[in-house]
């Protein structure tokens, strides 16, 4: 699927920024911000994958951002966060 590379961008702004827009494996308020930019990029390109779009908008949690970001760039965005975090990071099913 094509996404627009402004998404991509913002999506890695979003991770490699993990210690400026997260606490607690949440976003805080300026990742919300860059959140919902992201979201409302991707409803705007692609509607059909709003139902995930609200879950995430619901429960902004690191692992929902990664499955999404997954969906966008591929499983590069764990790449990006072990790169910041120095440490491999491990998914929960």
């Amino acid at each position: 699927m094509k996404w627009g590379r402004d998404i991509v961008f913002l999506f890695k702004k979003l991770i490699i920024g993990y210690r400026q827009y997260f606490h607690n494996g949440y976003v805080n308020s300026d990742g919300r911000r860059l959140l919902e930019e992201i979201l409302r990029m991707m409803m705007y390109e692609h509607p059909e994958f709003r139902r995930r779009i609200y879950k995430v908008r619901r429960r902004p949690s690191i692992e929902n951002i990664l499955k999404l970001g997954e969906l966008v760039a591929g499983p590069v965005v764990y790449e990006w966060l072990n790169e910041v975090l120095n440490e491999p990071y491990y998914y929960r099913y």
